[in-house]
């Protein structure tokens, strides 16, 4: 059963639009014949379908575009063209400090974010010691939000994201946050999450973790899609390119 499908997206961000400069500064250069749009093309004609329980990497150098389709995916932006179906429920971590509030508790940042991700108080109040624990936070769970390091930031977002049951969850670089620990806990959640039949998206730099994580691998370069399918052969050949054993 296909969770979801990316058909021919592309992604276009405009350059020089009058919203970026204000409609003055818009009305002076026009009059003045020195207005001009440029495009730039995130992501070109990206697509693939994934199943229930599936893991994907997303892999390329940056620039390459995977941020972008994340936001896509997640729905907090349309594409271009093209169109993507989803299935479920979507818990994303693209940016962990976006949807908290600095000035308010870690305790009442973890039920704003359930909130945000459509979860009912009576679901945050049951799992709510589950999230805390698992993050390692019992003993900051009164402290404003803002006075956490980064590390722990990133504990709490994972954990909230990771505990309340998505059917897709999206990963940006958020296993390559924190220690060594935690590191391994996340990852052994990650499997804990993919035995439970959630499909996965994670964006990593790291080949040996994509290797060891996921089932399926989308290779972009430059916003174009290099190639979809088995991880371990794309994994091969993306590496022999960092090498610089072949061109593209």
């Amino acid at each position: 059963m296909s969770v979801l499908k990316v058909n021919n997206v592309s992604i276009r961000y405009m350059t020089g639009d009058f919203k970026d400069i204000g409609i003055k500064e818009y009305v002076l250069r026009r009059i003045k014949h020195n207005y001009s749009v440029k495009e730039f093309w995130a992501d070109r004609h990206v697509t693939f379908t994934l199943e229930k329980g599936d893991m994907l990497g997303i892999i390329g150098t940056n620039g390459a575009g995977k941020s972008t389709l994340l936001k896509a995916i997640s729905g907090i932006m349309e594409p271009t063209e093209g169109w993507i179906e989803r299935e479920g429920t979507i818990a994303a971590l693209l940016e962990l400090a976006s949807g908290f509030d600095g000035d308010l508790t870690v305790r009442e940042n973890t039920y704003l974010r359930g909130a945000m991700l459509g979860y009912t108080r009576q679901f945050m109040d049951e799992t709510y010691d589950k999230i805390i624990d698992f993050a390692e936070l019992k003993e900051f769970e009164d402290r404003p939000f803002k006075q956490l390091s980064s590390g722990m930031k990133s504990r709490l977002a994972f954990s909230i994201a990771s505990l309340v049951r998505p059917d897709i969850l999206i990963l940006d670089e958020v296993l390559s946050v924190g220690d060594g620990a935690f590191k391994k806990k996340s990852e052994a959640k990650m499997q804990e999450i993919i035995g439970s039949g959630a499909t996965t998206i994670l964006v990593s730099h790291s080949l040996s973790q994509v290797r060891e994580m996921c089932n399926k691998v989308l290779w972009l370069h430059k916003g174009e899609q290099i190639d979809f399918g088995e991880c371990q052969a794309i994994c091969d050949r993306y590496e022999a390119f960092l090498n610089g054993e072949f061109k593209l």
